[in-house]
């Protein structure tokens, strides 16, 4: 985006860490001032002060968005302090790494509260502030899980399914309006976060994301970008996702008997689960020890920075020229040899 635009107010959840914490530091860093929720005190004031390091405004709110009237105060307090809110960002959530007859109904529903609920409940608050002025924009962090279930994930799967219908019909109500306001999503792959360390796990090994697996600050390109494009109904990440996806669409059956072979290895390490990890499920990873989890997981070795395909999904202009071009000069010298 040009330098010259005036700074939006843009809210993210989950700011604390991962992705939410990548996506906060870069959209301060380019000018923007952020609200940062999420419920770890520590991970939150360490976020702001990255920003403010950096010549950024942010303020740490505090809160469960699994809480709609815990929600709707940090949205007020943001707006006091920051000015209206053009840009919503939904990524908090928690998870339970398990198979599914060994996760407890109150840590089901939990999972649901923060994952699809909070989604559903900071849509909701930003749309309140957004529609008296018919504009904004609401970016949905979502995952190639979306779509395609995996095992040991049932819970954090299934939200990921509920955002991405709760997304659609919301998107059809507000082009039906005809409203300034746009909602959109971006679909993430496994992505090298904390929530590796601190989600709830019953897996005898150390949990991890399948390869290949992407750092967050490119997770955060992505968000910005949507947020600056929120036209397009989605983006994908990763060379991952988009064949994921695809597969899917053509061949779930075979997909589900690939899984079921490899889903349960490939999303465990060679090493034991640590006994005492923290578990954020009930309460923020970092309210006991005051440790900040920051934006990346213990995967950085086995991660990248770089996405051809998120670049090719930003440049599709420039991408069906190459295309056509290369589909001409077969033309010419198809028929040259014909000739």
């Amino acid at each position: 985006m040009e330098s010259s635009r005036s700074p939006r107010v843009v809210v993210v959840t989950g700011a604390s860490g991962g992705i939410g914490r990548a996506t906060a530091r870069a959209v301060g860093a380019r000018g923007d001032k952020v609200a940062l929720l999420a419920r770890g005190e520590e991970g939150l004031d360490a976020a702001r002060r990255e920003i403010e390091r950096a010549g950024g405004t942010a303020v740490a709110i505090p809160t469960d968005v699994a809480d709609h009237r815990a929600v709707e105060s940090a949205a007020s307090r943001a707006e006091e302090e920051l000015g209206p809110i053009d840009v919503w960002v939904n990524d908090a959530f928690t998870s339970v790494f398990a198979k599914f007859t060994d996760i407890e109904p109150e840590e089901y529903r939990r999972v649901t509260d923060v994952t699809y609920h909070g989604y559903v409940n900071g849509t909701r608050t930003a749309l309140r502030r957004m529609q008296p002025r018919n504009r904004g924009t609401i970016v949905q962090v979502g995952s190639a899980l979306a779509y395609r279930g995996i095992p040991l994930q049932t819970a954090y799967c299934g939200a990921k399914h509920a955002i991405q219908g709760f997304n659609e019909a919301l998107r059809v109500e507000l082009l039906h309006e005809k409203s300034g306001i746009h909602v959109t999503m971006v679909q993430m792959p496994a992505v090298n976060t904390p929530q590796f360390s601190w989600v709830l796990s019953r897996l005898p090994r150390q949990a991890q994301p399948v390869p290949p697996i992407y750092q967050p600050e490119v997770a955060a390109k992505a968000v910005l970008f949507a947020a600056d494009h929120p036209r397009r109904r989605e983006y994908w990440v990763g060379g991952s996702t988009a064949a994921t996806l695809a597969a899917n669409a053509v061949a779930p059956g075979l997909l589900d008997r690939y899984l079921a072979r490899t889903g349960f290895g490939s999303q465990q390490a060679q090493q034991p689960r640590e006994p005492d990890q923290p578990v954020n499920l009930w309460e923020p990873a970092d309210g006991s020890d005051g440790h900040d989890f920051g934006a990346h997981g213990i995967f950085d070795s086995r991660s990248t920075q770089r996405s051809p395909q998120l670049w090719a999904s930003h440049h599709h202009g420039v991408v069906g020229g190459i295309l056509l071009g290369m589909a001409a000069g077969a033309g010419l010298a198809a028929r040259r040899i014909s000739r």
